[in-house]
């Protein structure tokens, strides 16, 4: 497999790409035409015969999900647009709602009819402004075009789409945390259950959904299910944006069918760059289990990817070179989910804090023998047991790069310092190991 598989990005070199003009000129809003004759049930059951797989990491079937809505009441329903892009390393959906919104538009659209839903919402992280004027242009267009509000094209069927920025806040990826956001609430988990399909936005039966799975549909319903499934392997069918950043020649998101391998994408990007070797990598952004360049022929498959113990997650693949220390990146991320934690259960809160402090020891030389083994333990007293995922994904990075890097972790504490920047390292001060102090204790703060 060496080719790519253009569908989401099929307009994105097109001039003037984001526009309805452009979009309409690809066959933009056929498959609304054809989902406003189709019942339903049946559009429900064409997603989940094509395989779909929720694009926003979790990977639980779209067509599934979408089927758990209890039977209709008469009263609102909802779907909600996770767009609430932060994940370390991610940049695949604030791309496409910049090059591309109508796709979005229009698979809102579609999976209103399927779900009987009027009013939809699409959650857009707050910083990213130029995305948010973005899609408040596209929906003002399809509006305008007739393809959202009152009576679309003539079907009888209505449908408002609400456009909201979010204040920036990674937990607010998280779908239950999103909707007490959407609320007015501040946002923080949910407890499950009741799971958002039977008390979601407003305390009705809501759809939460990624953009990307959300812009697949169209296509779907377009080229049917069959189409969608001939791409990908096993049950991990269709196609995929994949996000390469780092140390590689051409980054940038690279559309190809689920099961292709990273070797196959380096191919297509250039290789890492000049005069370097491929160290380490995320197949999933940041919370995801780390590879080495052993790992370059896993197929990027849920299956696959989850027997080489990791996530396929986001499919944000971040590429490290042997320039890289292993343990300074880690503590970067850790500093990320100590920030982004949002302290409502105390092994997330506490645990990401204390791992930070240990990974900053580690680093600055101020090490001791036994802190590797006391990063284990911390992520042992997070694992399964915060509120939500977050807890889990901050420990994923620890634990891999112990597993694969534990040498690199030790020279840190054997030669007090970073080996990769020792100059960076002496900006710390550190109190020696000695039989009347706690082994290796900062005495000062600092970072590189």
């Amino acid at each position: 497999m060496t080719t790519l598989t253009p569908v989401l990005t099929d307009t994105w070199d097109a001039e003037r790409s984001w526009t309805l003009e452009t979009y309409l000129a690809h066959d933009g809003y056929a498959a609304l035409r054809k989902a406003l004759t189709m019942t339903p049930a049946d559009l429900v059951q064409t997603v989940k015969d094509s395989g779909l797989r929720g694009r926003g990491g979790a990977g639980f079937p779209t067509g599934m999900k979408w089927g758990f809505l209890p039977p209709d009441d008469g009263k609102p329903r909802y779907l909600v647009v996770n767009a609430d892009e932060s994940e370390p390393g991610t940049c695949k959906d604030i791309p496409l709602m910049m090059a591309s919104p109508q796709h979005l538009v229009e698979g809102v659209a579609i999976t209103s009819v399927a779900i009987n839903c009027h009013h939809a919402f699409i959650y857009v992280r707050g910083e990213v402004l130029h995305v948010y004027r973005r899609l408040l242009a596209a929906v003002r267009e399809a509006y305008d075009a007739g393809y959202l509000g009152k009576d679309i094209l003539g079907s009888g069927f209505d449908l408002d789409v609400t456009v909201h920025a979010g204040a920036g806040a990674y937990i607010c990826g998280e779908e239950t945390a999103l909707l007490d956001s959407l609320e007015g609430r501040r946002g923080q988990p949910r407890l499950k259950p009741p799971f958002p399909a039977v008390e979601g936005l407003y305390a009705r039966p809501t759809v939460v959904n990624n953009v990307e799975s959300i812009a697949s549909v169209p296509a779907i319903v377009r080229l049917g299910a069959d189409w969608f499934a001939s791409m990908g392997v096993g049950r991990s069918t269709g196609h995929g944006l994949f996000s390469l950043s780092g140390h590689v020649t051409r980054p940038g998101q690279y559309e190809a069918p689920l099961g292709v391998t990273l070797r196959e994408l380096l191919d297509m990007a250039g290789g890492v760059r000049a005069g370097h070797e491929l160290k380490f990598w995320t197949p999933g952004g940041s919370s995801t289990p780390m590879f080495t360049s052993a790992h370059l022929d896993v197929p990027l498959d849920y299956e696959s990817v989850g027997a080489a113990k990791s996530m396929l997650g986001t499919r944000a693949l971040q590429l490290f070179d042997e320039t890289t220390c292993v343990v300074r990146a880690v503590s970067r991320w850790t500093d990320f989910y100590a920030h982004e934690s949002c302290g409502k259960c105390t092994p997330c809160r506490e645990g990401t804090y204390w791992m930070k402090q240990v990974l900053r020891r580690i680093e600055a030389g101020g090490g001791a023998d036994g802190d590797i083994d006391l990063l284990l333990d911390l992520c042992d007293n997070i694992l399964g047991r915060a509120f939500c995922a977050l807890g889990d994904g901050a420990t994923s990075p620890v634990t891999s790069s112990i597993e694969l890097f534990r040498d690199e972790y030790q020279a840190h504490i054997d030669g007090h310092g970073c080996p990769f920047d020792p100059a960076a390292s002496a900006l710390f001060e550190y109190t020696p190991k000695t039989p009347s102090n706690q082994p290796g204790v900062l005495a000062g703060a600092g970072g590189h």
